[in-house]
Parts: C-alpha cells; structure tokens; sequence
C-alpha cells in the first residue's frame, strides 16, 4: 500500500519570508489576511463619472460632497467603518464598508446628514442634465464567502476596515480556497 504524500501548506510561500525586513515604511512586509466579522460585511460601490468635463457646475457639486459624506458618517459612527476613493479616467469610486446593509440605508436616508440633501440637490440641479452620472452597487457578504489576501501592502480594503492578521495566525488561507472552491497552491514558484 502506498501513501501518497500531501504537502502541508505553507503559512507564509517562500516569495515573501523576506518580505518583512526589506519593505518600505508603513508596508506591511509579508503576507496578512484581514479579521473577518463575525456574520457579514457589507460592500458598497458609490460613484460618479464626469460625462462632459466642460459642465463643472454640474460636476463639481457631486464631487466635492462625497468627503464630507464620507468623514460625518465615520464621525457619527453611522455603520460605515471604511472607504477607499478609486480613481481611473473620468470615473471616481469609492469603496465602502458598512456593519449592516441597514445603518447603509438609515444614514442614505436621513435628512438630518449629508447624503439625503445632497441626493434631493442631484436630482432637482444635475440629474437631467446627462453631464455627470451616478452609480452604486450593494453587496452583502456572508463570512464564509469573503477571502483575502495581502502582499506587501499597507492596511488596504477588507483590512483596513476591519483590521488584520499575519498570514497563519488566524484562519489559513487554504480554508478559505477550499470553502468558496477557488484553486491551490494559492502561490506559484517562478521557473
């Protein structure tokens, strides 16, 4: 009878074991994954895209209210523990995380914060005009179907809302490649 040898996983793969003591200030050197919450997380795309670059005051007013959005709701403790402005091109995205799909909606909503008059504001002044768009996606995620996976990165995303561990510290990497069925070796050697 022969046994067949399976490799046990390796809490860090070997591109990173010196990752620690060669990266830059405030890079987290190695590999980390982010605290999971214990039931869900919520995700939520909000953005603009600036359709005719020359239309500022149409623009302008949906830019610059999403700081301030962004700060009251932190501030106030409305649910959302993290956002992360993307740039590319004529498109502006800021990933959120929220605790609760919820306190996403109480704050969307309430007319005593920012985002409720500022919506009303969009919608009488910009909406009609096609010169900005708006967009946003909502996505609830169950603990069991979130991984990540962070190499050499300052606290980012999932982490930075949520906080972080090393790599093999916590929960390893392999349970979350076998749970939600994506592929291993989760590193691949160069030739």
């Amino acid at each position: 009878m022969s046994v067949t040898h399976i490799p046990r996983p390796r809490r860090v793969p070997r591109g990173y074991e010196r990752a620690p003591a060669r990266a830059p200030k405030r890079v987290l050197g190695g590999q980390y994954v982010a605290d999971l919450p214990d039931q869900e997380v919520v995700v939520f795309l909000v953005g603009m895209r600036i359709n005719r670059l020359r239309r500022v005051g149409s623009w302008w007013p949906v830019f610059r209210a999403m700081r301030p959005m962004i700060i009251e709701a932190m501030r106030t403790n409305a649910g959302l523990l993290h956002a992360q402005p993307l740039v590319g091109g004529r498109t502006i995205v800021v990933v959120q995380y929220w605790r609760s799909a919820e306190e996403l909606g109480r704050y969307a909503r309430n007319s005593g914060m920012l985002h409720a008059p500022a919506w009303a504001e969009f919608n009488r002044a910009a909406a009609g005009t096609g010169d900005v768009g708006i967009f946003h996606e909502t996505y609830v995620v169950p603990r069991e179907s979130i991984e990540s996976v962070y190499g050499n990165m300052p606290a980012f995303g999932l982490a930075r809302a949520l906080g972080l561990h090393e790599r093999g510290a916590g929960e390893p990497v392999v349970d979350a490649n076998r749970r939600m069925g994506t592929t291993t070796p989760e590193y691949a050697d160069a030739p």
